[in-house]
């Protein structure tokens, strides 16, 4: 195979960045046609916002829940590494991040949203704006490059620190909103309550 060749095609070199950037923007279009707000409904724009129980969590372009999109990056790098491991890194970026694109999608329908009213402590949630949803993109994207760059056992080492602080922080993670998404527990939203 000539060199440069694997996983190449249209992606070699920078050639994945407005690749992403197209998925990044036909989302948006998505998340908007879906009725979502270009930004808050509060006026302003803040890059982060800190809150994680604040009105305005999923609202700006990063909150403490950015971190769990991290993780989504890390879980979809290993993912692919495994089910499209002939891909090159750039193929599989655009992969998760296509991936992500799409639960954001999905996240913000009325039946997700709808279940994480039900199901988590999440009770005033309404769905994200669609600058929230694109910081989410962006920080799955940088968990895809990160995982790439610590590998496998790095990874899983951050991925497991990252869900403990997560815990301790806002009483929330990946692991555990997946949990109760799939499996609603009275005990653990109580306890996310006590925030």
């Amino acid at each position: 195979m000539p060199r440069g060749s694997r996983g190449g095609g249209g992606l070699r070199g920078a050639g994945v960045w407005p690749a992403v950037a197209g998925v990044a923007a036909v989302a948006a279009v998505v998340l908007r046609l879906q009725g979502r707000l270009w930004l808050c409904s509060c006026g302003r724009f803040r890059p982060w916002f800190g809150d994680a129980w604040g009105s305005e969590t999923s609202q700006q372009l990063f909150d403490p829940y950015s971190f769990t999109h991290v993780l989504h990056g890390f879980a979809f790098a290993g993912l692919l590494a495994v089910v499209a491991a002939r891909a090159g890194w750039r193929w599989r970026l655009l992969l998760a991040v296509a991936l992500e694109a799409a639960w954001e999608v999905f996240e913000n329908t009325q039946y997700v949203i709808n279940r994480y009213r039900e199901a988590t402590a999440a009770l005033g949630y309404n769905g994200d704006t669609v600058v929230n949803s694109l910081g989410d993109v962006i920080a799955c994207a940088a968990g895809v490059l990160l995982a790439r760059k610590l590998g496998l056992l790095k990874s899983l080492l951050v991925f497991a620190l990252t869900e403990a602080v997560l815990l301790f922080w806002i009483r929330d993670g990946l692991l555990l909103n997946i949990l109760l998404l799939v499996y609603p527990s009275e005990t653990v939203k109580a306890w996310q309550a006590g925030h």
